[in-house]
């Protein structure tokens, strides 16, 4: 993460000269210090700067672009807390590891109750998702949006920290898309009148994409569909919500894609597009999709990564446990100093991990390897979370 040199110390009444050869002070530009915790508390601090001067400026400060970004930059990393499976530990026993791991986000695909109670007072924030199955009803019945809000939302949003709401997941580009900005604008509707602040967003995968290469020429598939969606997003200063994977883009072009520019472990670039280059696919696909948004007139909307992650098993030498740990905490180590992508650099990239469990009731092959625990909440492999506290 880069920083500003530090300011030089007021001058004495007498005249100050530059230090002897032989001093013992060194310029803080000639210490390498990008990993320790002071300078990247320092660098925070100096990011964070112009957010909280905006807050201190916006009546409604709660609710600004500037309140949202700090929020993204002070917290750590998330993961995806996902229940299909017939043997995962009680909901109690789950927000007790991700306390002890340093996990202060997660993603919820539907609003389960045990688990909602279980988060009461834990300060874990959370992504609250709307089953795709409700999407038609909420979108055509404002008082199921309602009674949703009353049921899901109200009894707990004293006690839990809900960060957005997701109307639906992945849904976009398939038979429920016409469903989409209803159910969000209804939701919205309902929370509002709840007096209940939280945004309304949906989630989608890559798909939503009709051309990704070189990142500028990121376009949505379908505008038709998705430029209301990111009007309403504009309006409401809300994130849209992105599953980015890099290991399917992988396996699906494996000739024409490095692994190593899959996993974060390239240090030049790989991808020149323009005056900017590309060390990883990540920040490849995440600037395609700002592009596709550019382009529909949602140049302000931002991103957040809602799934990412790498399979241990399920697929040979590809999906391992080796190349998954590399994955991850490069991952984690890549978007936790909130340095951005090339497109939006010193942009803060809020993202979520997938998955915290093996789930054994998904289909067979890597779907079920995503997990970073086990059932019995032993790892399957080594991942490094101190990274993202502040």
């Amino acid at each position: 993460m880069s920083s500003h040199p530090n300011k030089p110390q007021s001058q004495q009444s007498h005249e100050v000269t530059n230090p002897p050869n032989d001093s013992k002070k060194r310029k803080f530009s000639d210490v390498d210090v990008s990993h320790s915790p002071y300078f990247k508390i320092r660098a925070l601090v100096q990011q964070l700067r112009p957010h909280v001067i905006e807050v201190l400026r916006t009546p409604d400060f709660r609710n600004c672009e500037a309140a949202n970004e700090i929020r993204r930059r002070v917290k750590g990393i998330g993961v995806n807390y996902g229940l299909l499976g017939d043997n995962l530990p009680p909901p109690d026993q789950v927000i007790a590891l991700l306390k002890s791991k340093n996990i202060q986000k997660i993603r919820i695909f539907d609003p389960n109750q045990d688990v909602l109670n279980a988060l009461h007072g834990s300060d874990i924030s959370v992504i609250l998702g709307v089953r795709n199955e409700d999407l038609r009803q909420l979108a055509s019945t404002p008082s199921f949006a309602t009674t949703w809000v009353n049921t899901n939302v109200a009894p707990h949003s004293s006690s839990v920290k809900f960060t957005y709401v997701s109307a639906g997941n992945e849904v976009v580009g398939g038979e429920l898309s016409s469903y989409v900005l209803g159910a969000m604008q209804n939701l919205d509707a309902a929370l509002v009148a709840a007096n209940i602040a939280i945004p309304v967003s949906t989630t989608v995968s890559l798909q939503v994409l009709g051309s990704s290469y070189p990142p500028s020429s990121g376009a949505f598939a379908d505008p038709a569909t998705m430029t209301p969606i990111v009007a309403f997003l504009a309006e409401k200063q809300s994130p849209l919500l992105v599953d980015a994977y890099p290991y399917f883009a992988y396996i699906g072009d494996p000739a024409n894609i490095k692994l190593e520019y899959a996993l974060f472990q390239e240090t030049s670039a790989v991808v020149k597009d323009g005056e900017l280059g590309y060390n990883n696919l990540f920040d490849a696909m995440v600037d395609a999709t700002y592009a596709a948004l550019e382009k529909v007139g949602g140049s302000n909307v931002g991103i957040v990564v809602s799934e990412s992650g790498w399979p241990s098993a399920g697929n040979g030498d590809i999906a391992t446990k080796a190349n998954a740990q590399t994955y991850v905490n490069n991952l984690i180590a890549h978007v936790s100093p909130g340095t951005g992508t090339p497109k939006r650099p010193g942009k803060a990239l809020e993202t979520y991990v997938f998955a915290l469990f093996n789930e054994d009731l998904k289909p067979g092959g890597t779907e079920q390897n995503f997990g970073l625990y086990y059932p019995d909440m032993a790892e399957v492999y080594p991942v490094n979370f101190a990274v993202t506290s502040g």
